[in-house]
Formats: structure tokens, sequence, C-alpha cells
């Protein structure tokens, strides 16, 4: 047994309930939450904060934080996805750095927020398996916002206060994993690390001595954030694999009539599935078995391409299933392969439509 099939296999297992990935088609939507880390912030620039600390700049600590994004996108079906994101994030102050000649402790307090919209252009890798591990780049823009992060010297004599939101372009990283869930067609459950930035956005400061106002400035701050969010995301109009047809045995006791074994494809794919194999197998079985000597290989497609490319794709698919049968025993002299295209869908459709019924090969036994 190849390490393939004991990977699918031992996935059957341990998570019955997740389907094998179906490329994203169309429109979908997607919310996560989670944890997020925004990293210490250099705090530079200030003549404010430079007065309240004699001199000095600093930096600003968070504690870990929550976030959380939500977003509307479509897939192309081949594996590449675009979307646009809404998106929030909130750290508090944990403590500062710096800021040398302010007697210690020095007490901190304020809350950091992240928010805006981004574009995000994604890719899903199609492994044969129950996961879908997908990468993704954005850009956009995000604001700012430091609500009264403020640092006090213990005798409340000398403080500094950065307030106030600022705009920048953003731009992030993602890493993510998505999980289909078999019992409801689209939906999925998914897993991301995301590394969301903004150039430096400039914010208000002010000085304060002896509880008077001492100087007024602005100062510049970083915004580097990391993420780990778990979300769902259903894609809407999918449908369900169809599950390949085979087509009932005559009566032994009855002259053997044609026999027929549809073999079903994935959107967009000419390679053989193992249920597809399976039906192969038993195809080349049934050829040996009642001794037919005419073997017909058709393949067709659905009508969601052009012509012309439907045409190719169908000559793959009838390619794919006759070098099966070859590999299983049944010679190519007693096989009539034919590739039909768009033009003899089972279920017919208008043109444009993925029709997963139309996407097959039949193998009638003659």
């Amino acid at each position: 047994m190849s390490l393939k099939k004991v990977a699918l296999a031992g996935a059957a297992l341990l998570v019955p309930g997740l389907a094998f990935a179906q490329p994203v088609s169309g429109v979908y939507v997607a919310a996560g939450a989670g944890l997020n880390w925004l990293q210490e912030s250099d705090v530079t620039g200030s003549r404010s904060l430079q007065t309240a600390s004699g001199g000095s700049n600093g930096s600003v600590e968070f504690e870990p934080g929550w976030g959380g994004v939500i977003s509307v996108g479509y897939g192309f079906g081949n594996g590449l996805r675009a979307e646009i994101e809404g998106t929030y994030r909130q750290n508090e102050v944990d403590g500062v750095s710096g800021f040398a000649s302010l007697p210690r402790p020095l007490r901190v307090s304020g809350t950091a927020r992240t928010y805006g919209v981004m574009a995000n252009a994604l890719y899903d890798f199609d492994l044969g398996l129950p996961v879908v591990p997908y990468l993704g780049v954005g850009a956009g823009y995000l604001w700012t916002d430091y609500d009264s992060v403020q640092m006090r010297a213990p005798n409340g004599a000398a403080s500094g206060t950065v307030d106030g939101s600022d705009g920048r372009f953003a731009y992030q990283g993602i890493v993510g994993a998505a999980f289909p869930i078999s019992a409801v067609p689209g939906l999925a459950i998914t897993a991301e690390y995301r590394y969301t930035a903004t150039l430096d956005p400039e914010l208000d400061t002010v000085a304060r001595v002896n509880g008077a106002v001492a100087a007024r400035g602005t100062a510049e701050v970083e915004n580097h954030n990391h993420a780990l969010f778990v979300g769902v995301r259903y894609a809407f109009g999918a449908a369900p694999p169809p599950a390949p047809v085979v087509a009932p045995a005559a009566p032994a006791a009855a002259p053997a009539p044609a026999r027929t074994f549809l073999v079903f494809f994935d959107f967009d794919r000419a390679d053989l599935t193992e249920r597809a194999r399976a039906i192969i197998a038993e195809a080349a079985t049934n050829t040996q078995r009642t001794g037919t000597t005419r073997v017909e290989v058709s393949g067709h497609a659905d009508r969601s391409g052009t012509p012309q490319y439907n045409q190719r794709l169908s000559e793959r698919r009838a390619q794919a299933v006759a070098a099966e049968l070859e590999r299983r025993g049944v010679p190519r002299s007693a096989m009539v392969i034919q590739a039909f295209g768009e033009s003899r869908p089972l279920v017919p459709t208008a043109d444009g439509v993925r029709e997963p019924q139309n996407r097959r090969v039949e193998i009638v036994l003659r």
C-alpha cells in the first residue's frame, strides 16, 4: 500500500466528518477570530514626551489581545481566490521601556486598536487530502488608534500621553488550512496565522508636569501584528460530488447485453480518484469474465468552459480511463476510444453551467 493511501485511510478514520477537498468556485463568505500579539512599538520623534522624560524616547509593550476578520470573496475553481476583508484588533498596554529620566516604577494604561479594510489574494493547494493548506498576501488601509496610552511617574509629577488615530497603507501575509465539512457542502473550518503591519502612524502626544500641559507634539509609533485565528468559510452553490453509477447487471441466464460503467471526474480535472479506479477495475473484471470483444470508452465534459477546451478535456479523461483499463489487462485493440466534449450531456444545462454528472467517461462493454 502506498504512503498516500495510508494517509487517506488514516484521515478517513480519524476525521470522519471531513470531506475531501473541492476547489472553491464562485462567491464565498468567511469569518474568523482569535488571539493577536502587537509587537513592542518604538515611540520616536516627540518633543513633548522628551519634555516629560527629560529628553529620552522609549517604547510601549502590549499584552496579548484579540482580533477578528470578516470577508467576502470569489473562488476561480483552480485554487486561486480573491477577497475583500474587514479587520479589527485590540491590545492593552502592558509596560514601557526607555524614557529613562522618568522615575520608576512607571504606571501605564491605555489601549491600542487597529482596524480597516484589506484586499487579499490566496491560493489553495489541492493535495488530495481532507485538509487544504493555503497561502495569501494582502494590501489595504488600516487605522492605528491609541486610546489614552499613558505613562505616569509614581509621584504623579510628570506624565506623557499618546492619543489619537492615523490611517496608513497596510500589508499582510497569511498561512492557513481549511477543513471541509462533508455534512454541509461548501462549509469549511479554517485555521490561520496572519502577520499584519502598517507604515508607521503619527499620533498626538501631550506632556504634563504637575498636572499642567508642558508640551504638545506628535510621535511616530509602530504597528506589527501576529495573529492566530480560527473561523468558518461558506462557498455558495457547492454541490456534493455525485456517486458513481454502475448499470445493473443482466440476469445470468439471459444473453449478456451491453453494460455501462460511469466514471466521474472533479471540476477541470482528468486524474482518477480512488473510487474511479475501483469502477474501472470492476469494468476490466467484467470484460475478462464475459469475454467482451469491444469496449467503448467515451469522454465527456460539462459546459463551463469553451467547446474547444472541453473537447480536449474529454479526450484527456478518456485516455486516462483507457490507460487504467489497459493496466488491468484489457488490450488496447479491444477498445474504441472517443471524446464528445460538451455535446452529449447526461444532464442538459445552459452554457457555462458546472454540472458534476456531465464530467464523466462512459465505459460500455458490448
